[in-house]
């Protein structure tokens, strides 16, 4: 199999993957509070990062590692999975998870703007064109539901799903920081700091994992939402000659979520909600469209 074909299978893979999840987070939800379905979901990933990494005989790599750089993962685990997941899963636990969804995807934009805060540059006037057209997906999705299709939605539980994009955006930021850290190392070493974080919380936070359930949900969620997309991604970029469309294709995960969604979980999916994905989604291609314009002239 030639390479770009293997690279298309892979982020077929991973496109497939992270479009089901939506639908896992609420089901698992119904059975386990999110405290505990993260904590089952963590340890699943940090155990297949754990395999992957035996397989391909990477444990060497850990005695190169830096006391910073360890101390960065020591970090990067309380955001992710550890602080982002609790916050995301909070927010499917109140909302529709046809609207807790496009909202999370909003984080690229708020990437933008925190490098432009960080490294003290200002943002391209060209890009507030794509971020404009993205905010608007998210008003549309978080008042115009409201408004339009008068359904009324938890303000908490929009918050949290902005706030959960504003985390992940931030996870990214910090994590630049490791580039030269082999990859599936890097989320090993961040799903087994977050794994810890989360197994010492158990002290103070009462935890029932009876539901048989709920344990599947949270393994699935482990498997095909932190860990398997991550690890085949990761291969297509190394793949591809053409990285730019291995990246825009991952934006199908969400509109072929909402199909799921509506067939797994019975949503009626709203007009507004439909709207409000396409603009953000848009609105992110549109500023990638302009920057390589601009990049070439």
């Amino acid at each position: 199999m030639k390479e770009n074909n293997k690279a298309l299978l892979f982020t077929v893979i991973a496109v497939a993957s992270w479009s089901t999840v939506a639908s896992a987070f609420k089901i698992g939800l119904r059975h386990y509070g999110y405290f505990e379905l993260i904590l089952v979901s963590a340890v699943t990933a940090m155990l297949i990062f754990a395999g992957v990494i035996t397989v391909q005989k990477k444990w060497p790599l850990l005695r190169r590692l830096t006391l910073k750089e360890t101390g960065s993962y020591a970090f990067t685990g309380l955001l992710n999975p550890a602080i982002y997941y609790l916050i995301l899963f909070k927010s499917y636990d109140l909302l529709p998870a046809q609207i807790a969804q496009p909202i999370n995807y909003f984080w690229p934009i708020l990437l933008t703007l925190l490098l432009a805060v960080i490294e003290k540059k200002p943002v391209p006037l060209f890009k507030f064109i794509g971020m404009t057209i993205s905010f608007g997906g998210v008003v549309l999705i978080s008042v115009g539901t409201e408004g339009i299709a008068g359904v009324e939605l938890s303000k908490p539980g929009v918050l949290l799903a902005f706030f959960s994009a504003f985390l992940w955006a931030s996870f990214w930021i910090v994590n630049r920081r490791n580039k030269n850290v082999d990859g599936i190392l890097g989320l090993f070493l961040s799903f087994m700091f977050g794994s810890v974080y989360l197994s010492l919380a158990t002290l103070f936070v009462p935890v029932s994992l009876g539901s048989l359930q709920g344990f599947l949900s949270a393994v699935y969620v482990g498997l095909f939402e932190m860990a398997v997309p991550f690890i085949f991604f990761g291969l297509a970029l190394q793949k591809t000659t053409n990285p730019a469309l291995t990246n825009q294709l991952c934006y199908l995960s969400p509109f072929i979520s909402l199909f799921l969604i509506h067939a797994v979980l019975g949503e009626t999916i709203y007009f507004t909600t439909y709207m409000g994905l396409f603009l953000i989604v848009f609105g992110i291609l549109l500023n990638e469209y302009l920057n390589k314009r601009r990049v070439a002239v």
